[in-house]
């Protein structure tokens, strides 16, 4: 394996752990702050159940739209690579 393709391995793995870990501590976060708010005004779990579903929804949306830009991205790379040199193989 080459220094090119370890680089990119790697790269791949910290990118992978880094929205994992923006997909579960960032509405956790969200959800003990609600949790906060709710304690400090004395009501049910609504900011809670609120803060947690739209940082969840958004974290989402955001790993989904990045996700396709760069499929977008390699997609335009190889079919750029296959009509300057022919099939890739």
């Amino acid at each position: 394996m080459t220094n090119t393709e370890t680089r990119e391995m790697q790269q791949g793995f910290g990118d992978a752990f880094a929205a994992a870990f923006e997909l579960a501590v960032t509405p956790a976060i969200f959800g003990f702050l609600g949790w906060l708010l709710d304690g400090r005004l004395g009501t049910t779990p609504i900011f809670t159940i609120v803060f947690t579903v739209v940082t969840l929804a958004y974290a989402s949306y955001r790993l989904a739209h990045s996700y396709g830009e760069n499929l977008e991205l390699a997609r335009a790379e190889r079919r750029a690579a296959w009509q300057a040199e022919g099939p890739l193989l």
